[in-house]
């Protein structure tokens, strides 16, 4: 009989924490230990974590490169480690835990066929991320290629819950939120959107998210190119994506002197691997960082 590739409600939070309890007694699971510190800077109280073994992060990035510089695109995540499996949850997506999580919980959404990282988002992937987020509130994520932060080159969407860490709110970066499209405290070029309260739990929710998707591309300047035979972006980007909104941040480089930033930055949650980064931060602020890893605010 086959099994079933539809994510059934209210079984997705039971499994994650079977599958991390086992991956962890296996030893599939490697969390990473981290120390949290609180730094203010334009008005958000950014959450920076020092992990020594964000180097795990640096050698998949380093290994990411030689796929996408093979002529045959490999696949990290297919066959899927048994061990890290957590759900399907289409017929196009399933979802792993993430093996060196520095968040618990972490999941990464994958598609089941090689898709490069590059690539645009489309109804199924919002789909696969909308059921995913029916069933805790979290914060999904995208990292649209290596200057946005992508370690692996087949596609992945990513989702943590929430908060994202010991702050008096979900997600740090939600006091500069409003509700127009342009958030002026924001010192770098993005594109917002709210959703109204029931947006994401209408049965056409996955069509809603994906045109508001493609809104923030276009206001953000993002355009699109064909690369053998499948539209990708032509500007490396973020992408958040909660119950209430979607951030999309253009992204400029990967690293500031150094510290790698990927899409959780822009939610105000930095991760350095060692003092001299956290060094870094301090000395220039977590929103300098952001601002120099992202576009100019008047691109």
């Amino acid at each position: 009989m086959e099994r079933q590739r539809r994510l059934i409600p209210g079984t997705l939070w039971p499994a994650i924490l079977r599958q991390t309890e086992h991956a962890l007694g296996c030893g599939a699971l490697r969390p990473i230990d981290t120390q949290q510190s609180v730094i203010d800077s334009g008005g958000i109280r950014f959450l920076v974590r020092r992990v020594s073994s964000l180097m795990h992060k640096e050698q998949q990035r380093e290994q990411a490169h030689k796929l996408q510089t093979a002529k045959r695109p490999q696949n990290p995540f297919l066959p899927p480690d048994p061990d890290l499996f957590v759900a399907d949850i289409s017929d196009t997506h399933l979802a792993l835990l993430n093996k060196f999580n520095v968040i618990d919980h972490h999941l990464l959404i994958v598609t089941r066929e090689f898709a490069p990282q590059q690539a645009l988002l489309d109804l199924a992937d919002f789909e696969a991320l909308l059921a995913c987020m029916a069933e805790f509130d979290g914060i999904g994520f995208y990292n649209a290629g290596t200057e946005a932060g992508a370690s692996q080159p087949h596609k992945h969407l990513q989702i943590v819950p929430l908060p994202l860490g010991d702050t008096d709110l979900p997600v740090p970066i939600e006091p500069l939120l409003g509700a127009q499209d342009r958030l002026p405290e924001l010192p770098f070029w993005h594109a917002f959107a709210r959703f109204d309260a029931d947006d994401l739990t209408r049965a056409d929710a996955p069509k809603l998210a994906l045109s508001r998707y493609r809104t923030l591309l276009e206001a953000a300047g993002i355009g699109a190119l064909e690369i053998d035979r499948v539209w990708c972006h032509a500007a490396p980007y973020n992408l958040l994506v909660t119950r209430r909104w979607m951030l999309l941040v253009p992204r400029s480089q990967e690293r500031v002197e150094g510290v790698s930033v990927n899409a959780l930055g822009f939610a105000g949650s930095l991760f350095v691997r060692d003092a001299a980064q956290l060094d870094v931060i301090e000395r220039l602020g977590p929103m300098t960082v952001l601002e120099r890893a992202a576009l100019p605010a008047n691109t």
